[in-house]
This record gives structure tokens, sequence and C-alpha cells, in this order.
């Protein structure tokens, strides 16, 4: 679930207690989540290098290193980052993947129940400080803005609904389920209506919306939703549930124009939206 504001959370987490610092061991305790390298590779590539700085892609973390590699993490569907320390740290939970031990002897730990997040490092690094893997994404709304010539220059011509090309990675970076669902209903616009039916104005208000909401986000912390997975670095919860207007509340009246919220089906996924409002 984490998406763009829960990841930069995370992100900011990691620059106070990552930069600087020495990394002393690397334990791979699941084979799923290091795949694109032997577990032997990544930790020859990581002991005894110092990260440099702690930058986000999208979803993608990415730590730089003394030596101008770049490791990636990737939380994917259900991904945490704790950073622990102190001499009574608690025993490794289930679904514990890598442990990360630094040089002031904290650690970094990847929890991933679903095992569909990523650990990897990489050498071939762009302008930007964006790894070769990683070129095919899109504008990321925090770091580049998302003008609105860019955004409606991608919906122009599209069949495809709202919601389905704002979570595409290579149009916007960061943008997943609930956030699309959110910004939608900020712009007043269905999630399943085609992007090329959008005129001028209304493509002005969904980057608008997008900016607006992401960066609300983030000053909340991310959302921590009802499974409890999404935590930040310390294990604490995020609270922009708590603002949710149309994202898991079908059947709840809306809270601009008192109409019933409910759920469509876009291709696979789920989308919220009020059909009272949002046009």
């Amino acid at each position: 679930m984490p998406e763009l504001p829960e990841v930069e959370t995370v992100r900011r987490g990691l620059e106070g207690v990552v930069v600087g610092r020495r990394i002393a061991e690397v334990q791979v305790l699941g084979r799923r989540t290091v795949r694109r390298q032997s577990p032997a590779e990544l930790t020859i590539r990581l002991v005894g290098r110092s990260f440099t700085t702690a930058g986000r892609r999208g979803k993608f973390l990415l730590l730089s290193l003394d030596d101008d590699a770049v490791l990636v993490v990737h939380l994917r569907m259900s991904g945490q980052l704790l950073h622990l320390g102190g001499p009574e740290r608690p025993p490794i939970a289930a679904h514990t993947h890598v442990v990360l031990v630094l040089g002031d002897g904290t650690e970094l730990r990847f929890i991933d129940p679903r095992t569909f997040g990523e650990w990897f490092v990489s050498s071939d690094i762009d302008s930007r400080g964006v790894p070769a893997e990683l070129a095919h994404l899109g504008r990321d709304p925090l770091l580049e803005g998302l003008p609105t010539a860019y955004l409606a220059a991608h919906l122009a011509g599209r069949r495809a609904p709202l919601k389905t090309l704002l979570t595409d990675q290579r149009i916007v970076a960061g943008i997943g389920s609930l956030y699309a669902d959110e910004i939608c209903f900020r712009a007043k616009l269905r999630p399943d209506r085609s992007g090329g039916s959008l005129t001028a104005p209304e493509s002005a208000s969904l980057a608008k919306s997008a900016r607006a909401v992401l960066r609300e986000a983030v000053r909340s912390r991310g959302s921590s939703l009802r499974d409890l997975r999404y935590r930040d670095l310390a294990g604490s919860f995020g609270s922009y549930q708590d603002r949710h207007a149309v994202y898991d509340r079908a059947g709840e009246p809306c809270q601009r124009c008192g109409n019933r919220i409910v759920r469509l089906k876009i291709g696979a996924r789920s989308a919220y939206c009020c059909e009272g409002c949002q046009l």
C-alpha cells in the first residue's frame, strides 16, 4: 500500500539516522526480497560502505552510498522499514527479510509479510541520481512538481480512465489507488472519466488537486489503514486516514454534498467516488 506520502515519510526518517553512517553487517533472511542479485552480492556491495544521502523517486527509496552506487528499497504492498536502537532490541519478528546493522549499533529491519518488496544495489546512475532500473518512472510530483501542461499532455486523447492514468507510474511516479481516489474527489472528477474527456480547466484542477493532496498527506505522515501495515521508521502510524474523503468509505455520506459514496470497479481495481459531486 505505501504510496508517495508514506515513502516520503520514511525517507525523511532515514535522513536523520543513516546518512553518514557505515554499514557494519547485512543479514538476508528472505531470498525473495533480494532477487535482482544474490544475497552474497548485496552483502558484499553494502558492508563497509557509508550512506551519503537518503533520496526517493516515486515509491522507491534511493539510499546513496559512498562509492556512488545506490541501494534501492521498494516497500511495495506490505513492506515496513523500521529503525531500532538501544541495548534491548526486540527479537526479530516474523516476515523480517533483511537486517542491516549500522556502525553505531542500530539496525534497519525490513519486514514484508507479502514478500513483494525488494532491495538491490545499482551502479548505473543518471545525472538526477536515479538508477537505470527506474528510468521508466514519470514525473515525481514532490521533486519536480506536476505542471498542468505536463498532465494535460499525458491525458489528451486517452480513452483510459483517470484512475488508471494517475496510477500509471510512467506518467506520474508515486500515486497509487488510495491517493488517486482522493485526488479525483478533490478535483470533482469521476475516477472512471476518460483522460481525453477533460477540459483545460478540469486538467488544471486535477493537477492542482494532486499537488495539494500529496503535500497534505506528507504533512500528516501518510495513511495507516485498517491492516496497520504502514508505519514510519519509528513504528508510528500516519494520520491522513482521518482525512480521507472517499477512499474505503462506500455507503457513507459525502462530506461535500451529502450523497452516498459508491465503490466502482475500474479494471481489476476498486475506486471510490461520490456520484453527486464528481462529474
